[in-house]
């Protein structure tokens, strides 16, 4: 398919040809390197005890550098019986596929007459290619097949490659074109240069982010009154972008199959300054299998220097939306959809780009790292956020996506990057704290239930039961959103077992959350006829009671935050405020017995003649009196999980 209809689809004129002559002949030189390599490891594979060629150099050339298949490709090569066993024959394969589509492009899909019957003989080749991924190597016949170059012998994969070659030879003599900082263009004026080399500043600025990966060819002319450029993404027949530019006023026309990535691009554009008009999703016959796609034109209106900068600024962006879709996808392995996009627009905002990522392996990356890492912490199926948290899986997928980009730019080995991306996540499991975040927000539930117990027992406002239903159907949704955090720490644990101490601190805490709950609607029966509420002086008694359970709550909510920045080295000052936070909810829960038998004896004084309001008024001292208990005992579990965390015995 050629991606001249895309752009005629578009009511644009075709720029791509010289563009793609010149990606052809760069297809041509990798694969006569696959074809040497494929010799190669034939030679390594019957003599295993010879030395192994270096193909540094050529593979750097080739802009391969970052790939280790290739040299593992000759490495693991070896004979069984008749065949060449290659455990990279796939990946050969798919480079083979790739590279002969790329080559043949210009020479079999245009009006030019095709000698030699080469569209035919890729056709078979791409087809024999998806065949032999079955196999677990290749043939005596097979090697034949793909790499002899004599006539006589018959047809071959080399001798298509040759034939193609001598085609594109011919066509780069045919296409009188202009290169301007690399950009193939024809036909243009004096004042286009500066337009055009502003727009290659830009393309070169960040086209190393994307390696190997084909795409980002750049083709600009003429065409009356504006200058066009045209820029090959990467090689879906639907990816396309066309920029005009005329007088002060640069216009953009963008296509793409996929939504969220044309919302990324959007975006990013957006930031540069350029206002868009999207239209709905367009179908054409002849692009994307006849299934839509999206389409839409940014305009940007500036001057001078301003015009310029705004050209380096957009054709800096294009590099980021290849290969977008794949790497959203191997990130939702690991965090949600929101995220992953989040991850992938910082990453291209920071120009470290998403795909030294994927080159150094992408997901499997990741996967081996946290089996690497802590097989105990996690397990198959988990997703990292789930273990580490939102805020710490987010944190470290950035942090590998930098590392990735820059390493793999210095043109280290992968193998290096494997090795950075364990102690990237041991350490982030050091900080890990999603287990505290649970903890914080039942801690922060109970503290809104004491809080409402203290504020109905001291506003007089609440005379009647009907003031008191909206608090009292509060509370109760209160208390169902502190259990929700108990839940999910009972499925985690149904599958770590690491997580069962904190269910064992969420169980007492919730038992809190349970009491003080059961406190607010006990209070609100003694407003029912004909009750009419409680004496001043044992609503007082009560709230001396409340009081300091809020207050020791608080002081659970503070070691809470403590604990969670307390490790094996942390500091003494830190281990010191832990403790007094603890003593002090000690403290309370004593504090606590005296005050509900101060409130007892209230109550006896004060409702001798009511025996429902005094047993209510006695169950409402010894709930609350029930919350303080159950907070001592979560704290004894905050402590036992902070000592086991640093490596101190409980």
């Amino acid at each position: 398919m050629l991606k001249e209809q895309a752009v005629s689809a578009l009511g644009k004129q075709s720029l791509l040809m010289p563009a793609w002559v010149k990606s052809a002949l760069n297809a041509n030189d990798r694969l006569k390197l696959y074809l040497t390599l494929l010799q190669s490891a034939a030679q390594h594979a019957n003599a295993p005890t010879t030395a192994l060629s270096d193909f540094g150099t050529e593979l750097a050339q080739a802009g391969l550098q970052g790939s280790t298949w290739p040299i593992e490709l000759i490495k693991t090569a070896y004979i069984d019986g008749d065949t060449l066993v290659l455990p990279q024959l796939n990946q050969l394969l798919d480079a083979l596929m790739a590279d002969i589509t790329i080559m043949a492009r210009p020479v079999c899909e245009t009006d030019r007459t095709v000698p030699l019957n080469i569209t035919a003989r890729r056709d078979h080749w791409i087809k024999q290619f998806e065949q032999m991924k079955d196999d677990e190597g290749l043939t005596r016949e097979s090697m034949t097949a793909l790499t002899q170059g004599n006539r006589k012998e018959g047809d071959s994969f080399h001798l298509l490659v040759m034939d193609l070659h001598k085609q594109l030879n011919a066509m780069a003599s045919e296409i009188a074109t202009e290169i301007v900082d690399d950009a193939n263009v024809w036909q243009i004026e004096d004042g286009d240069r500066p337009l055009i080399q502003a727009f290659m500043r830009g393309l070169h600025r960040t086209a190393p982010l994307k390696f190997s990966h084909p795409g980002l060819d750049t083709a600009a002319t003429r065409d009356g009154a504006r200058l066009l450029i045209q820029n090959d993404i990467g090689t879906n027949d639907a990816h396309v972008l066309v920029i005009e530019v005329e007088q002060d006023t640069v216009s953009m026309t963008y296509s793409d199959l996929h939504v969220e990535r044309f919302e990324f691009f959007k975006g990013m554009l957006e930031e540069i300054g350029f206002i868009w008009t999207v239209s709905t999703p367009v179908q054409s016959d002849v692009l994307n299998s006849g299934k839509p796609y999206r389409v839409g034109t940014a305009i940007f209106k500036a001057q001078g220097q301003d015009l310029l900068n705004g050209l380096e600024a957009a054709a800096s962006r294009i590099v980021f939306v290849i290969d977008w879709n794949r790497a959203r996808k191997r990130l939702r392995h690991f965090v949600n959809k929101n995220q992953a996009y989040l991850i992938l627009q910082r990453a291209a905002k920071e120009e470290w780009g998403h795909m030294a990522w994927l080159l150094a392996g992408g997901e499997q990356l990741v996967f081996n790292a946290m089996q690497a890492v802590d097989t105990e912490a996690f397990r198959i199926g988990d997703r990292l956020d789930e273990v580490l948290g939102e805020s710490v899986a987010t944190t470290f997928l950035l942090e590998l996506m930098r590392m990735c980009s820059s390493i793999l730019r210095q043109q280290q080995p992968v193998a290096l990057v494997a090795d950075e991306a364990r102690m990237l996540l041991a350490r982030a499991l050091q900080q890990r704290t999603f287990g505290f975040d649970l903890l914080a927000e039942h801690a922060a539930y109970c503290h809104t239930l004491a809080m409402a117990l203290c504020d109905v027992l001291e506003n007089g406002q609440y005379t009647e039961v009907t003031q008191i239903n909206d608090v009292v159907s509060r509370a109760k949704t209160w208390e169902r959103q502190a259990d929700h955090q108990l839940m999910d720490a009972r499925q985690r644990a149904e599958r770590h077992g690491q997580w069962l101490p904190l269910v064992d601190l969420l169980e007492r805490s919730d038992d809190v959350a349970d009491a003080l709950e059961e406190a607010i609607f006990i209070y609100s029966m003694t407003l029912i006829e004909p009750l009419k509420g409680l004496p001043s002086e044992v609503k007082q008694a009560l709230l001396l009671l409340a009081n300091t359970t809020l207050a020791a709550i608080q002081d659970l909510i503070k070691a809470i935050e403590i604990a969670r920045h307390i490790n094996v080295l942390g500091e003494p000052i830190d281990s010191d405020l832990f403790l007094q936070a603890l003593w002090r909810m000690l403290r309370a829960e004593r504090v606590c017995d005296d005050l509900s038998r101060q409130a007892r004896m209230t109550i006896v004084r004060s409702l001798q003649s009511s025996a429902a309001a005094y047993s209510l008024a006695s169950d409402l001292a010894n709930v609350i009196e029930k919350a303080s208990d159950h907070l001592l005992a979560a704290g004894y579990a905050l402590r036992k999980m902070v000592f086991t965390k640093t490596g101190i015995s409980s």
